[in-house]
């Protein structure tokens, strides 16, 4: 049974990334051509489809860490900057309107006129 686990990992991404339909399928597959007896397909189906789940997870996981370095080399500001950044234009923009309006209350040229 060690021997097929590791034949059927072995397979590659294909299989631990495979839909259970296919998982199932190919251990049918196995049982059918004596491989594996009809008693252990069902506990191979499941560490499989399990093993599946796991690597996906690590996959999404070392994606991310992927694309975050990508990001990070690149300089692409993160959310919270680009958030930051926007409340710093909004404070701003009401300093210079602010600014503008006392300017232009407190102008000689508007009270002579």
């Amino acid at each position: 049974m060690g021997d097929l686990l590791k034949k059927a990992i072995s397979l590659g991404w294909g299989l631990t990334i495979a839909s259970k339909e296919k998982i199932e399928k190919t251990v049918e597959d196995l049982v059918k051509r004596g491989e594996l007896a009809p008693s252990e397909s069902k506990d191979l189906i499941d560490r499989l489809v399990e093993r599946g789940e796991e690597e996906k997870s690590q996959f999404k996981i070392f994606l991310q860490e992927q694309i975050q370095r990508v990001l990070t080399e690149l300089h692409v500001p993160s959310e919270n900057v680009i958030a930051s950044l926007e409340q710093r234009i909004v404070a701003l923009e009401e300093r210079i309107a602010e600014l503008e309006g006392t300017g232009k209350e407190a102008s000689p040229e508007t009270d002579t006129q």
